[in-house]
């Protein structure tokens, strides 16, 4: 790739980075360069044009180069840097875990909303499927004296997740536990919460490739009908959410009315409801268990 001759000014490097990506249809390709170049030198991106005519050296040019290359063949910024900011936090990503979504901080807002309606501080919460752990440390991170239990069937998933914990000072707030949905559990919870995978089979084969090729089939593809994990979700909180309690999960688009049916077919549910994401798409539905 001949885009970026040793013994140049940082902008010339930059911009000779952005430009490739642009060229290659990247959708924010001067970002990603940015992040990368900054992941690089080691500086916050601001940092960038405090020292924008700086010039780089041979060594700094080509590990960039590196960076630049792999994002060319798809790889995600996310992975390639190691982080991802969720909920003003900086957490630990990699190929083993979904890369947080702006999108999931909607069902961070829908928990810290049915916490607060129980007018107590410490309800108990449980989380289906933590990945890398963002829902759950940024619930612990806003409920200081919330009981947090976070279960993932995947063991490295869960080693990162408690990684991430430890650094934002939550690990002694957050109970990780290894297992398929409900299989580890036994207590019932004033809420629970989860991301599932809720990509059908037709529409993962769409995807983009920097998703479909570097993050994890199984935290993204559901089954043939990408509802499969929310059923689950539906039928297997019977048994561990207390009466009064709140079921809130993320969805796709176009689950909406199915979900609803599922829903109020168990006849368990009530006040159901569906949240928006910041495009204006159904992205969390929530329903509270009836008080028997």
């Amino acid at each position: 790739m001949q885009m970026m001759p040793a013994r140049k000014a940082l902008a010339e490097v930059l911009h000779s980075a952005s430009e490739a990506l642009r060229k290659k249809g990247f959708p924010t390709p001067r970002l990603d360069a940015e992040i990368l170049l900054s992941h690089q030198m080691g500086m916050a991106r601001t940092g960038l044009y405090v020292h924008f005519h700086k010039s780089l050296s041979r060594e700094e040019i080509g590990g960039f180069r590196g960076l630049i290359e792999r994002r060319i063949q798809g790889e995600p910024v996310a992975y390639i840097t190691g982080r991802k900011e969720f909920w003003s936090l900086l957490l630990e990503v990699g190929p083993d875990v979904l890369i947080p979504r702006p999108d999931t901080e909607v069902l961070v807002e829908e928990v810290l909303g049915a916490a607060k309606n129980f007018g107590r501080e410490n309800p108990d919460i449980l989380e289906i499927g933590t990945g890398s752990g963002a829902v759950g440390i940024a619930l612990a991170k806003e409920l200081k004296n919330a009981r947090i239990v976070a279960t993932d069937v995947s063991e490295k998933a869960l080693h990162l997740a408690k990684k991430n914990a430890a650094a934002h000072a939550v690990a002694d707030r957050i109970h990780f536990l290894q297992g398929n949905l409900f299989e580890p559990l036994s207590a019932k919870f004033d809420i629970i919460a989860s991301n599932p995978p809720y990509i059908s089979e037709e529409t993962f084969k769409n995807l983009p490739p920097g998703v479909r090729m570097f993050e994890p089939k199984e935290a993204l593809m559901a089954g043939p009908k990408g509802t499969e994990f929310q059923e689950a979700l539906i039928k297997g909180s019977r048994n561990h959410l207390k009466d009064g309690g709140w079921l809130l999960m993320e969805m796709g688009e176009g689950q909406k009315a199915s979900i609803e049916d599922m829903l109020n077919e168990t006849a368990l549910y009530e006040e159901i409801k569906f949240t928006a994401d910041y495009a204006g798409l159904p992205r969390v539905a929530g329903a509270r268990r009836k008080i028997s």
